[in-house]
C-alpha cells in the first residue's frame, strides 16, 4: 500500500486485515495463473523465475503473496518430477516504504517455506524501490507481476478544473469534469503501469492485480464513494465549529479512484499489450472482522464504526496532515468519522467492491 509507511502499527493492523481478506479472495486465482505460467516453461530447469510485488507495503502481508507463489510452483514440481527453481523476488513501493522491517521477517519467512514445502525454496528477496507508474526493472526480466490494493492509488491529484466544493472525493454533488478529470488520471496512471511492465516482462509472462473498484458505470456509486463521503461530512462538521478552514477543504481532494470493469477493460486494450485471462469481481464488508455468515458474529455499530476508521485513518492520516498541517485535530476527525460510518451501517451494511485482474504479456 503506497501511503500508509508513517502510520501507527495499530491502525495500520486494521487495513492490513482488509487487504488480507481481498488477498485471500484472490488466492485461488493467484495460483492458478502460476501454475499457467510454470506449464509454458519459460523457466526450465536451472533457470530463474523472477517475480515482483509492487506496493507490498511493511505489514503482515508484504511476503504472502510470495509464499502462495513458491507453494504453487512447489505442489507442480512435486507432480512433476521437476527440482524447484530458483526464484528472485523484488518488492517494490515507495522509497519511504519501511523495507527493512520487511528484510527482517525473512528469516522466518524462510524457515516457515522450508517447513510448508519440505525442502529449501531457493527464495532471494531484494528491494526495488520506486513508483510502478514508471520503469522499475530491465527489459524482459521479470515472469510474474503481483500487486495487491495498489493501483487504486493515483500517481498525483488530478488537474481539477473546478474546485470540488464540499467534497475531498467524486460525490453526487461534484461537477461533470471532476468525473473527467479523475477518469483521465487514471486512465494515464494505469496505461503508464501496463506500458512500463510490458517492457519489464517477458513475452508470455504474467501480470496479475487485484484493487478497490466500483460496481457500476456511475462514478458516484456508493461502494466506492462513501468511504469519503463520510470523511468529507467530518470535515465539514469541523468547520462549522471554527476547527477547520472551509477553504482547506474545497481545495483538498484525494489521489484515489476506483474504476468500473470495462474502464479497466478499455485501457488494457487500447495499451495492446496484454490480454485478460480473467477479470473477476468480488466484495468486502467495511468491516474487515464483521462477517454476516458466521451465526456468532454480532453487528455492534459503535464496534464497526472504529473498526472502519482505523482502516482509513492508517492510509489517509499522513494525506490530510500533508495539506491541513499539524494543526488538525486527527482524533476529533476521526471519532466523528467513526460515529458516522457506525450510524450508516446501522442502516445498511454497504460493501467495498473490488476487482482480480490476470493478463498474459503478448
Amino acid at each position: 500500500m503506497i501511503y500508509c509507511n508513517s502510520c501507527s502499527s495499530f491502525t495500520n493492523f486494521f487495513f492490513d486485515f482488509l487487504q488480507r481478506n481481498a488477498m485471500l479472495k484472490a488466492m485461488p486465482l493467484v495460483k492458478e495463473r502460476v501454475r499457467a505460467l510454470f506449464r509454458k516453461a519459460l523457466f526450465p530447469n536451472n533457470k530463474c523465475l523472477a517475480v515482483a510485488d509492487l506496493g507490498c507495503s511493511s505489514g503482515p502481508n508484504s511476503l504472502l503473496a510470495i509464499s502462495w507463489i513458491i507453494e504453487a510452483i512447489s505442489g507442480l514440481c512435486s507432480q512433476t518430477g521437476r527440482s524447484l527453481p530458483e526464484v528472485l523476488v523484488f518488492l517494490n513501493d515507495l522509497p519511504g516504504n519501511d523495507f527493512n522491517s520487511v528484510f527482517s521477517s525473512l528469516p522466518s519467512f524462510y524457515e516457515n517455506q522450508k517447513e510448508k514445502n519440505g525442502v529449501e525454496s531457493n527464495c532471494y528477496i531484494s528491494a526495488m524501490p520506486g513508483s510502478f507508474h514508471g520503469r522499475l526493472f530491465p527489459s524482459r526480466s521479470l515472469h510474474f507481476v503481483h500487486s495487491s490494493y495498489s493501483v487504486h492509488w493515483l500517481s498525483q491529484v488530478p488537474e481539477l478544473p473546478v474546485q470540488n466544493k464540499g467534497s475531498i472525493y467524486m460525490a453526487s454533488t461534484s461537477s461533470p469534469s471532476i468525473f473527467e478529470a479523475y477518469l483521465k488520471q487514471f486512465q494515464k496512471d494505469f496505461k503508464n503501469l501496463l506500458s512500463s511492465r510490458a517492457q519489464e516482462i517477458v513475452p508470455g509472462g504474467e501480470i496479475f492485480l487485484t484493487f478497490m473498484s466500483r460496481s457500476i458505470p456511475d462514478p458516484t456509486s456508493k461502494d466506492c464513494c462513501l468511504f469519503w463521503w463520510w470523511l468529507s461530512r467530518s470535515l465539514v462538521e469541523m468547520a462549522e465549529e471554527g476547527l477547520v478552514e472551509v477553504a482547506d477543504i474545497d481545495s483538498f481532494n484525494l489521489p484515489f479512484y476506483t474504476p468500473y470493469k470495462h474502464e479497466v477493460r478499455d485501457v488494457v486494450e487500447e495499451e495492446g499489450s496484454f490480454t485478460i485471462n480473467r477479470l473477476e469481481t468480488f466484495e468486502l464488508n467495511w468491516d474487515p472482522f464483521y462477517h454476516e455468515e458466521d451465526e456468532n458474529c454480532v453487528f455492534d455499530k459503535l464496534k464497526s464504526g472504529r473498526n472502519v476508521t482505523d482502516c482509513i485513518r492508517s492510509v489517509t492520516e499522513p494525506i490530510l496532515r500533508s495539506h491541513f498541517g499539524e494543526g488538525l485535530l486527527m482524533d476529533d476527525l476521526f471519532k466523528r468519522y467513526a460515529r458516522l460510518v457506525g450510524d450508516h451501517l446501522s442502516v445498511e451494511k454497504t460493501k467495498c467492491f473490488n476487482i482480480a485482474v490476470s493478463m498474459t504479456r503478448k
